[in-house]
């Protein structure tokens, strides 16, 4: 690399507030495929982030999940499903990306700039993608993870902020008074485990029906199951969790 690209990755370094040990291992996170086939031509054999890309979104799956189902205990499989589909789009790759200004940095074959392929949302996303991979390479798990966490989080915040993921038990209740005329009533009916490692069951019914039953590490996790469970059994137009 030359020296005006050594500053340039410095700069970027100083934009995502993370310092590479291998200088040449985020270059490659940021050489696209066009770049990397132009440079075939002058008989010059660079590697693209593709495969990066590759690992990178397997690394990103991974850590989200372990991530919301840690913080959101009391959510669904299909909650969790749901909202980690919406965390790891390609709207919101890209969206940290442009915050970051990753765009300006990519190494892309002129035919890809001239089209404009630093502000392609796809484009940018594939690159986080190979950033999150090559922090891993660099550095390992933890600091991809803590990395991760620090650039989605605003988006987990906003998420949860507008009812992304619907509350269960407030949905039920709402429908039971309004339909019929009754109040969920929950019960815990049995407790396991030690103290520090509960596992609650929790019975729904109304008037005096069951209706659902869960159970969860915690009472509120375990109600809010039995509600999903509950809604599905009611099964409303729109539930699709």
């Amino acid at each position: 690399m030359d020296e005006e690209r050594i500053s340039h990755l410095q700069e970027l370094q100083s934009n995502i507030q993370c310092r590479f040990n291998n200088p040449a291992i985020l270059n490659q996170s940021l050489t696209h495929k066009s770049y990397a086939n132009e440079a075939k031509d002058r008989n010059l054999l660079i590697e693209d982030n593709e495969r990066m890309e590759f690992l990178g979104d397997a690394i990103l799956c991974y850590v989200m999940t372990d991530f919301i189902m840690e913080k959101f205990p009391e959510y669904t499989e299909g909650m969790l499903s749901k909202l980690r589909a919406h965390l790891v789009s390609e709207n919101i790759l890209a969206s940290i990306a442009i915050k970051s200004n990753v765009g300006n940095y990519l190494l892309l074959g002129k035919g890809e700039e001239s089209s404009g392929g630093r502000s392609k949302k796809s484009i940018l996303a594939d690159c986080m993608e190979a950033l999150f991979a090559g922090i891993y390479l660099d550095q390992g798990l933890e600091s991809v993870r803590n990395f991760i966490i620090q650039n989605f989080l605003p988006y987990i915040e906003e998420a949860t902020q507008r009812n992304f993921i619907p509350d269960f038990k407030t949905i039920l209740q709402e429908y039971a008074q309004g339909k019929l005329n009754c109040t969920p009533i929950y019960r815990v009916t049995n407790q396991n485990g030690l103290d520090h490692e509960k596992i609650f069951e929790v019975r729904l019914t109304i008037d005096q029906t069951t209706y659902g039953t869960g159970e969860g590490r915690s009472k509120k996790e375990a109600e809010q199951k039995a509600a999903y469970h509950a809604l599905k059994k009611i099964n409303i137009d729109g539930l699709d969790f």
